[in-house]
């Protein structure tokens, strides 16, 4: 078995699909479908972990390409609370639930998810605008403005 630290998780062993060979620099492995394997661990670790610690957070959080900044927008947060979670360990469980679904989402390849936070946060940064309501016999509807 091989240990496997590349992830940046102390607990990952690899049984088979890996090949170890001697150079002359020392031993050299080489993983087969790096990707595939990753995205085993990510879906392991969102189906079973019953809360993130904070190297699987960054774990997942690498996975989808998101820096700490990045993340932390698509949170409303701060990049400096998404850092210390990391170092940490202590993940709220909204964020731990949060970054679960976004992740299942993106391993997926839907993202309804983050394109309702993204229009989320752009609500956030514009005015609140004036709400003219007109009553027909279907009900309620905005009134054109």
């Amino acid at each position: 078995m091989y240990h496997y630290v590349d992830s940046g998780l102390p607990n990952i062993w690899l049984v088979n699909g890996y090949v170890e060979r001697e150079t002359p620099y020392g031993k050299a492995v080489a993983i087969r479908d790096v990707d595939g394997l990753h995205r085993a661990i990510g879906r392991w670790i969102v189906a079973n972990r019953p809360r993130l610690t904070g190297a699987e957070f960054r774990f997942l959080r690498k996975e989808m390409g998101l820096s700490q900044g990045a993340l932390a927008r698509l949170m409303g947060n701060e990049e400096q609370s998404v850092s210390l979670w990391e170092r940490r360990g202590r993940i709220p469980v909204w964020a731990d639930r949060f970054l679960r679904a976004l992740y299942r989402e993106h391993v997926e390849g839907s993202a309804q998810i983050r394109a309702l936070v993204g229009r989320l946060n752009e609500l956030d940064e514009g005015e609140h605008e004036r709400l003219t309501l007109r009553h027909a016999r279907s009900g309620w509807k905005a009134a054109a403005s």
